[in-house]
């Protein structure tokens, strides 16, 4: 009897460093995926920024492209509402 009670001491006192340490690493392996976390949301931000910004700039070549077009319209038309014009070559 009195060995098996050693026998687990032994085996417990053995154990507990590695606890310790899988517990070290456990804590170590949060704190990565944490920063992971936080890169993944910095980048989807960045990303959802960078689509509004090219979206913005192709709205403003569209109004461009619109303003440039309604320029070239012959006197008149835009006065009468007629779409019957010819674009210029």
């Amino acid at each position: 009897m009195c060995k098996q009670i050693d026998a687990l001491a032994r085996q417990w006192l053995t154990l507990m460093p590695d606890v310790q340490q899988l517990k070290a690493a456990q804590k170590e392996f949060r704190q990565d995926l944490r920063a992971l976390i936080d890169m993944v949301r910095q980048l989807t931000y960045d990303q959802q920024r960078e689509r509004e910004h090219e979206r913005e700039k192709l709205l403003l070549r569209l109004e461009n492209a619109l303003l440039r077009f309604e320029g070239r319209r012959p006197p008149g038309s835009a006065a009468s509402g007629s779409a019957d014009w010819v674009l210029p070559e």
